[in-house]
């Protein structure tokens, strides 16, 4: 982090991540070690700290300067009886197992705090102590060596040396970027209709430092129309980073192509561009464990990591997969691994919602760890709310239990019984196949903790001869038992009875309480889709902070470019489902016999989708049809979209909701017409009923937050993907009696010219 005074660059740098860059030498090691969670280490830190006499100091804020360094960072405790400063390191089984590597960066870490203490008290020698703890027996054990405060300066000033010239370059690239940026012009020779209005709103909400929810309609240049204001607004407001998130793959490219727009514009520009993939697509050897007796890019990655972090970031390239990977290889790291040390030193990070919203986001423990200001970019945010639910809910198989139990080792036996016993309790209480708990069982969960402890304590000392199925079972009881510390009216506990047993769940419905401390975190975060009214259901469900701006940006499209035409002679409820099927094949025949083209239908399933497809091939055998697989792989996908050409014609036949709703592009004669059989209304089950009432409880608006909004939400996404630019032409039928409805039909685009089927006779041409 880069901070002026004075006239003077000073670069702000954590005790930790200078350790990080001067003292970790050796391989990767990711072998499997059973670390404590977070909550359990702070507990330990606590049970040392309290251990200590009363005059003892606790996290004690330290910082000192080397030339444009400023190296700060808070020590774990100090007894000044003793004069010792202890850094307090809480683990699991054998301390004798723990690789040199990461003892040396323990040391490294105590000394530069000695130093700073030192200095701060003037102090002529210190006992510098690694204080190891052991969550499982509650022992301590304590290195420690007597220092001089002459040595201690000297290994700081080391260190720092170490650090200077990357320091001296850092700061060079952030006054080049920020007045590179500042001189920057709009990459075409002027705004489309809607952009700059969308461009504005994010300059504005930056220079605020509040969140933003902007709704802007398809074809307005969406990606550089945000990428560009906020791009400005790094060098106006002395941001450190600018993160981009998608729901998907293709968000990302765009997000990518958008950067390089802007870089060919302002050749003089040295922004660096990353862009982060999952470890599943970007491991290089799938079948090798992550260590260095057994993958060849784990042997030596920090030994060789310096020189692959300098040749990437002087490159000058746009570092995507694919480039990236390129150059790991070259240099014999790992890609993925890279890519997240390559996160510290880049301008613009691309990547996955996941990166800054989930419970272990990386980009987001950056962010705190390091101090960053940033601002946060979300792509197509309509996806947020079901997104976010996912990150927050977590569920357990009887039948993994049941496995677990016919092969655990002699240690595990008595508390997976325990857990056994709990869950068969917890069974007979239910008569239904689904019980929403109103709070959780705490015989179970105890049962539950007991199994996360034996297993972390077991796994510790066995760590060398690791079961998969046992891995498994670990980490999905730390993440059942991680939601349950925070369990409350956002989520419900439900069991759910099934064909192989049962199943239970943490499920989140809101997510507010935990995407907040997010929204936090940054200097603004602005989220944008085609789709996000009503304003406040995005508001509420999400947990936007008081003061979040809200954009509905100018359709650059006019009525006259979209024929919208609403059925609603037909029902498409389940009940009239088998009545709805010829109605429907006649309407879209009719469409088709007056303006051949290529046109996408889509309904509420797979079923329905199939029945109405097989039954308009039977009487219209002419019209070219072809449907989604239930199955689909990005071969299946791109050979769906490929029907859909500039000289063809036909009906792709697809579900609502599924890939090709959103996120696809096919403008002109590519797509002239689209066909909606649905409202898009989530299924009425156990679940979403209890969805409902929460929903209801909380906002007052249970059936509309639960049903209509996102439902609708997926109808208006795939009426979107008719107009492209501004001179497309189409028509979308929308086939239910319930889109005449004024409460649905508010929810529509305010361009859109709806017409009933009285005000209609004739098809659009």
């Amino acid at each position: 982090m880069v901070a002026g005074g004075g006239g003077v660059n000073k670069y702000t740098i954590a005790v930790r991540a200078l350790c990080e860059f001067t003292a970790k030498v050796g391989d990767l090691d990711l072998r499997f070690t059973p670390s404590p969670t977070a909550q359990e280490g702070m507990a330990g830190h606590a049970t040392v700290t309290g251990r200590r006499d009363d005059d003892y100091q606790r996290e004690i804020s330290l910082a000192g300067d080397f030339g444009p360094l400023h190296v700060r960072g808070r020590a774990d405790g100090y007894d000044p009886a003793r004069r010792q400063l202890e850094e307090i390191k809480t683990y699991r089984g054998d301390l004798s197992a723990m690789p040199a590597n990461h003892r040396q960066l323990h040391w490294s870490q105590a000394r530069i705090y000695g130093h700073l203490l030192c200095q701060q008290l003037n102090l002529p020698m210190l006992r510098v102590a690694l204080v190891y703890f052991d969550i499982a027996s509650q022992k301590e054990t304590i290195l420690h060596e007597e220092c001089t405060s002459e040595a201690l300066r000297i290994f700081f000033e080391q260190h720092c040396t170490l650090f200077l010239d990357w320091a001296e370059q850092e700061l060079a690239h952030r006054d080049s970027r920020d007045r590179q940026l500042t001189a920057m012009a709009f990459p075409h020779a002027g705004f489309r209709p809607g952009q700059r209005q969308l461009a504005e709103a994010m300059y504005k909400a930056s220079n605020r430092g509040c969140c933003l929810l902007a709704q802007a309609p398809t074809g307005i240049g969406k990606t550089v129309g945000s990428l560009f204001p906020m791009l400005k607004a790094t060098a106006a407001h002395g941001l450190d980073k600018l993160f981009f998130l998608a729901a998907k793959v293709p968000g990302r490219q765009m997000a990518l192509d958008a950067c390089a727009i802007l870089k060919n514009s302002a050749p003089l520009l040295p922004l660096r561009v990353l862009e982060l993939s999952a470890k599943s697509s970007a491991c290089e050897h799938p079948d090798k464990a992550c260590h260095g007796e057994s993958c060849p890019l784990a042997r030596g990655f920090y030994d060789r990591l310096p020189l692959a972090r300098e040749v990437a970031l002087a490159s000058g390239l746009i570092l995507d997969k694919e480039a990236l990977r390129a150059i790991a290889l070259q240099q014999g790291v790992c890609p993925y691994y890279l890519g997240m040390e390559l996160a510290r030193w880049s301008d613009v990070v691309i990547g996955d919602y996941n990166y800054y919203f989930d419970l272990s986001a990386m980009l987001y423990g950056m962010t705190l760890a390091h101090d960053w200001k940033v601002n946060v970019l979300v792509d197509e945010a309509h996806n947020m709310v079901s997104r976010a639910r996912g990150m927050y809910t977590a569920e357990l198989e009887h039948i993994a239990l049941k496995g677990l139990r016919k092969f655990a080792p002699e240690p595990l036996k008595k508390p997976l019984d325990r857990l056994s016993r709990q869950w068969s309790a917890l069974l007979k209480e239910q008569g239904d196949d689904y019980l929403v708990h109103a709070a959780l069982p705490e015989k179970f969960f105890g049962a539950l903790q007991g199994v996360a402890t034996a297993i972390g304590d077991y796994m510790a000392e066995h760590a060398a001869s690791l079961d998969e199925d046992l891995q498994r079972f670990y980490f999905d009881v730390l993440l059942i038992n991680r939601l349950a510390e925070s369990f409350g009216d956002h989520s419900l506990f439900d069991v759910s009875k099934t064909a192989t047993g049962s199943t239970i769940c943490i499920r989140n419905i809101v997510p507010a309480p935990f995407l907040k401390p997010r929204f936090e975190a940054s200097h603004s975060t602005a989220l944008f889709s085609a789709t996000l009214s009503p304003w406040n259901y995005y508001n509420d469900t999400l947990g936007m902070p008081a003061g979040t701006a809200w954009v509905d940006v100018d359709s650059p499209f006019v009525a006259e470019q979209l024929a919208v035409r609403v059925a609603d002679n037909i029902s498409t409820r389940y009940q009239h489902r088998a009545a709805s099927l010829l109605p429907i094949v006649q309407l879209m025949a009719k469409q088709y016999a007056a303006a051949p083209g290529n046109y996408l239908a889509f309904f509420s399933s797979f079923d329905y989708m199939e029945k109405t497809a097989t039954l308009f091939a039977q009487h219209f055998p002419d019209v070219p049809t072809w449907q989604q697989p239930r199955r689909m792989d990005d071969a299946a996908r791109t050979q769906f979209l490929g029907r859909f050409g500039l000289e063809t014609r036909g009906i792709g036949f697809a579900v609502l909701g599924g890939a090709f709703g959103e996120g696809i592009d096919l403008p002109g004669a590519r797509l002239i017409g689209a066909f909606i059989a649905t409202l898009g209304l989530p299924q009425i089950n156990p679940v979403n009923e209890q969805i409902r009432q929460r929903m209801g409880d909380i906002f007052g608006a249970g059936y509309d937050y639960t049903y209509l909004y996102p439902g609708m939400q997926k109808v208006v996404q795939a009426a979107g993907r008719v107009i492209r630019t501004q001179t497309d032409k189409g028509v979308v039928y929308l086939i239910d009696d319930r889109f005449a409805r004024p409460e649905v039909r508010q929810l529509l685009p305010t361009w859109w010219d709806v017409q009933l089927t009285d005000k209609f006779t004739q098809p659009a041409a």
